[in-house]
């Protein structure tokens, strides 16, 4: 037989206050074992005032390795100075690659895409500060009308006893009811904060889309030239081996040589035209490559370009120092930013560990009869104030907390490796610059050597004074040389751009800064902001967004 003082009381208050230990202690303890959980991962109370009443980490830039000077610096075509970064294809000279860069800035579609990825984040950071306010905010309006059973038991019985019955009425009601979350531990501000992080990460990721194009179109250019300075001596070499195959065919035919003299002059003509379509197909590639990057139906640019040189600039480069990649490079701002936004995100996941605080009301107007209710007395409403708090969570929200904590980590690293290979990208591009141009050198005096060899052994073969097998190899030097020059002098003009690329050279144009503006004018470029503020972030035209 139960004992029902065991259950009910005694009276006195002890079978109550057994009752509340058996049953609400435990939860209590639960209660207050989450929130010893909590403060481990979301700091102490000072940290919390100190952090501008927000859990969580405030942020801090990860320290990056990065070198003090330059491995080539000692080299005096090295200059430290800060360069013209703002339209650095300038020092080319070069009208129509200008108007290339202008077309691209416009027309590529690449880029456009990156805008609108901008966009997209500015929205994504406006619904993260809407969420600072209340979350739940409605107009609301109804209308009822009910009727009630006369053979239900209590209304049988009302009627029975001849009281009067409602059996039917009508009910109309509007009002406006809301819900708001209050942001006690900063769970809303920091998600902003994760919001506008995200935000200039997407505005750096443009920049570094844009510095990516204008080297990437700057390069095609260079290649296209080098190909067609290659298919000219191609050409070139073409005519001087058909004028060869003419003698020896002429001395075949007098019996002066034998047909060795013959076929040697076909196979060299024959190996040098089979370079013209090879190159005329490399050629077109890279048009078809430039189309693209213009935003134009692949089509031939030759009437548009012309014919033009190999690109060429001063054997000097102005390169600045390593640390200024830290601020210069849109990629490594933008990893940086990627940093701080998941920095953010711990306190986010920090807070769920708290307890949430909210409150509720509702304004509404009640009444049977649509005349009376928009009259003082049909007001109602209720106002509610409470919390929720996650303690039965089985450590799903402090893992939470853990790998936003391992994910911030993860992008940290990426950071320092972005600032790693952007050196590394900075070295081997000034290196290669300057071992081409001392590779040119030789390179030249082999043509010069080549062509003098070549025009010689012409004479000597006509006067009978040398067989054809020396003019065949003569020959056939010439057109590696040649070729090997067209390359190389591409190689100079490509590692240079490579080198601007590198230093994250060219996203200024959206600030209007061009060269001739001064050196005041690109320190101005360079002390830009990170953050830039979504209505006034300079990006070129973009299509309409719809809003």
């Amino acid at each position: 037989m139960l004992n029902r003082k065991r259950w009910t009381g005694d009276g006195n208050g002890r079978a109550a206050s057994k009752s509340f230990s058996r049953f609400h202690l435990p939860l209590f303890t639960i209660a207050f074992t989450s929130l010893i959980s909590g403060c481990a991962y979301t700091g102490s109370f000072r940290e919390y005032v100190q952090h501008g009443l927000k859990v969580g980490p405030d942020y801090g830039k990860p320290v990056t390795p990065i070198a003090d000077t330059w491995i080539d610096e000692y080299d005096e075509r090295v200059k430290t100075e800060l360069p013209n970064y703002a339209d650095w294809w300038t020092v080319f000279n070069d009208p129509k690659l200008d108007q290339l860069m202008e077309d691209l800035y416009t027309q590529n579609l690449t880029l456009r895409v990156a805008g609108l990825r901008v966009l997209e984040a500015r929205r994504l950071r406006a619904i993260a500060v809407g969420s600072f306010f209340p979350q739940g905010q409605e107009a609301f309006g109804s209308y009822t009308h009910a009727q009630q059973s006369l053979n239900a038991i209590p209304n049988k019985l009302s009627v029975e006893s001849g009281q009067p019955l409602v059996r039917s009425f009508d009910l109309q009601s509007v009002g406006l009811g809301t819900i708001w979350e209050l942001d006690v531990w900063g769970k809303f501000r920091r998600n902003i904060e994760a919001a506008d992080a995200s935000l200039d990460a997407a505005v750096e990721d443009y920049d570094a889309i844009l510095v990516a194009l204008l080297g990437d179109t700057a390069d095609t250019y260079a290649e296209l030239r080098a190909l067609q300075q290659r298919l000219k001596y191609a050409q070139q070499n073409v005519e001087i081996q058909q004028g060869s195959l003419g003698i020896a065919e002429v001395k075949f035919r007098n019996g002066a040589v034998t047909e060795l003299d013959v076929t040697q002059a076909r196979n060299n003509l024959a190996d040098t035209s089979q370079l013209i379509p090879l190159l005329e197909n490399q050629t077109r590639l890279a048009n078809n490559r430039l189309c693209v990057l213009l935003g134009i139906p692949p089509r031939d640019l030759t009437e548009e370009l012309g014919p033009g040189p190999i690109p060429s600039a001063s054997s000097q480069v102005a390169v600045g120092i390593p640390a200024n990649l830290l601020r210069r490079r849109p990629d490594v701002r933008a990893a940086e930013r990627l940093v701080a936004a998941q920095s953010a995100r711990i306190g986010v996941a920090a807070a769920d560990l708290l307890p949430h605080f909210s409150i509720r009301g509702a304004i509404q107007l009640d009444s049977e009869n649509l005349s009376d209710l928009f009259k003082s007395g049909s007001t109602a409403g209720a106002f509610t104030g409470g919390f929720n708090w996650d303690i039965l969570n089985y450590g799903r929200l402090l893992n939470n907390v853990l790998v936003q904590d391992a994910r911030f980590q993860q992008l940290a690293v990426d950071y320092q490796q972005t600032v790693l290979q952007a050196n590394a990208e900075v070295e081997s591009a000034i290196n290669t610059f300057l071992k081409s141009q001392e590779r040119l050198l030789r390179v030249a005096e082999a043509v010069e050597s080549s062509r003098r060899s070549v025009d010689i052994a012409v004479t000597q073969y006509r006067a009978n004074a040398i067989d054809f097998n020396r003019v065949f190899n003569l020959q056939t030097r010439l057109v590696e040389d040649q070729d090997t020059l067209a390359t190389v002098q591409g190689e100079i003009a490509r590692s240079l751009i490579a080198t601007y690329r590198a230093l994250g050279g060219g996203w200024e144009i959206r600030y209007g800064i061009r060269r001739g503006a001064g050196p005041n004018a690109v320190e101005a470029g360079l002390s830009q902001p990170t953050v830039v503020a979504p209505a006034e972030s300079p990006l070129p035209p973009l299509p309409a967004d719809g809003t």
